[in-house]
């Protein structure tokens, strides 16, 4: 009965480590996020164009996406989107992305992912909880630059702009397949329990604190894009 009793005592204890990693990491990839968004809008003149951020319904970022090298073909990655309400940026919402073509290669590198729903279409793709770029959602590789001046295919093109960040360049990249799904794990271990992506995103639940970091850089790189 003893070793019974021990045997379960272990199994929670297990149990519950591996919980309280799971929300470190959920808690980590919402400040990578923010790191990741700070970093490349502090570069001089190779960040996303203020017009474009500016005009973006929402942000989703993937830090450190397929960490270990990946090739045309290869696809997974965590991230969190946030999107803007009447009250502010919304609290995020926690999403895997899997399969699609990146249409070149890199190998052997952590590649940072951002991904900008630019109208209201896109944004209800995005709702829904799962949804495909270039078949569901219109998408093509953003621009890069401070501004975006004599480059208006954006503005018409594309529901979901996209760029990618691997050995210290930042370019558009095409994501033409990619698969977005809520990450229904992460979002347990984040806010303690099951959170819908409309009720995040459209603000109906408050944002904990350890978002703080993330919606503070969102917020403070879209009120310079405003400007």
């Amino acid at each position: 009965m003893r070793t019974g009793l021990l045997c379960l005592l272990t199994v929670g204890l297990c149990a519950y480590c591996f919980a309280a990693e799971n929300q470190t990491k959920a808690a980590d990839r919402v400040q990578a996020a923010a790191e990741v968004l700070n970093d490349i809008q502090a570069a001089p003149d190779k960040g996303i164009p203020e017009e474009v951020l500016g005009s973006a319904e929402c942000v989703a970022v993937v830090p450190s996406m397929l960490k270990g090298g990946f090739i045309v073909g290869a696809k997974y990655g965590r991230g969190l989107a946030s999107c803007r309400t009447p009250k502010g940026w919304s609290a995020p919402a926690f999403f895997r992305i899997e399969g699609g073509s990146f249409g070149f290669q890199i190998g052997g590198q952590a590649v940072d992912l951002i991904m900008l729903i630019m109208n209201k279409n896109g944004m209800k793709h995005l709702l829904s909880s799962e949804f495909e770029l270039g078949a569901d959602a219109s998408v093509a590789a953003g621009p890069v630059g401070r501004h975006a001046e004599g480059n208006t295919d954006w503005k018409m093109r594309a529901e979901v702009l996209t760029y990618s960040r691997a050995r210290g360049l930042f370019a558009g990249v095409s994501l033409n397949g990619a698969v977005i799904k809520q990450d229904k794990d992460s979002t347990r271990e984040f806010y303690g329990h099951m959170v819908s992506f409309p009720a995040s995103l459209q603000g109906e639940v408050d944002a904990p604190a350890g978002a703080n970091a993330f919606l503070t850089s969102l917020a403070k790189w879209a009120q310079e894009a405003a400007k």
